[in-house]
């Protein structure tokens, strides 16, 4: 059948595609025009299988969050090259597969999180977003980690040089003493929010370095364990965040900042992208 221009060029504005693949689209389903959206993202579906080895080592991390929603998430997005980490719609996939994963109690695996509908696309599922913009840019994205935290949350993704998100799990009204915690999060990477919580190996192997650098130091072993317990509390206020000192301010602690501002932090979850590929 004929296919008018009019019906390619209203087909290229709802797809972003080009117009040739518009038009070949209409004549594969007879001018029907979502007929032809389907048999487009059916075409894609076999291009993305096709390329579904390549290495998806840039990204970026999909952040909901909000002291005033009960629950918030985040989620690792990642594609083939580092300019596509800066697409609009790269970036608002990320945060509606975050959205929904915060909004939806019972989402586990990233199968079940593309099943879901698109906050900002009504009647399209993630999935099919997720077809429709692999049509567009021709990369492969896969999704990594996601994780899912109850109650209020704040967050903050930082995507220059090191792409990092952090998810902070705090109860509290300062949204902007929240993010600023976040932000001190990504620039300092405690490894715990309490010295309790540090890998009980970690801190065995501090303390086996330090009592050695005593002995080299040829200090007598009656006093080396009272010298480590001392160095410890500087370990533990480099590596754990409430013990830390605040970035914007060295002089208080980040537990200090946190009551100041009638915060409680009660969890977080800093990623950091590596060059690693962990597909959907």
């Amino acid at each position: 059948m004929s296919i008018t221009a009019q019906a390619v060029k209203q087909l290229r504005e709802l797809t972003g595609l080009p117009m040739m693949e518009c038009k070949q689209a209409l004549q594969e389903s007879n001018g029907d025009l979502e007929g032809a959206k389907q048999w487009l993202r059916e075409q894609g579906k076999k291009t993305e299988s096709r390329r579904s080895g390549r290495d998806t080592a840039f990204g970026r991390m999909g952040i909901f969050a909000s002291l005033s929603a009960p629950a918030g998430a985040m989620v690792e997005l990642r594609c083939e090259s580092a300019p596509v980490t800066q697409n609009e719609e790269f970036i608002q996939f990320a945060n509606d597969l975050a959205q929904q994963l915060a909004t939806a109690p019972g989402v586990k695996t990233a199968e079940e999180l593309l099943a879901q509908p698109c906050p900002s696309q009504p009647g399209k599922s993630l999935g099919d977003v997720k077809d429709d913009l692999f049509n567009r840019i021709r990369e492969i994205l896969n999704i990594g980690r996601l994780i899912r935290l109850e109650g209020p949350c704040a967050g903050y993704s930082h995507n220059a040089g090191t792409v990092a998100g952090v998810l902070l799990s705090v109860q509290g009204d300062n949204t902007a003493a929240a993010r600023d915690i976040c932000m001190h999060i990504a620039a300092m990477r405690p490894k715990a929010l309490r010295a309790e919580e540090l890998d009980p190996t970690l801190i065995a192997k501090e303390r086996e370095i330090l009592a050695a650098a005593a002995r080299n130091d040829g200090k007598p072993e009656s006093i080396i364990e009272k010298m480590v317990d001392g160095r410890m509390r500087t370990f533990f206020a480099e590596t754990v965040l409430l013990e830390q000192a605040f970035v914007k301010d060295n002089k208080t602690a980040v537990k200090d900042f946190a009551t100041q501002n009638k915060l409680t932090i009660q969890r977080f979850v800093h990623w950091e992208l590596t060059d690693g590929n962990e597909p959907a």
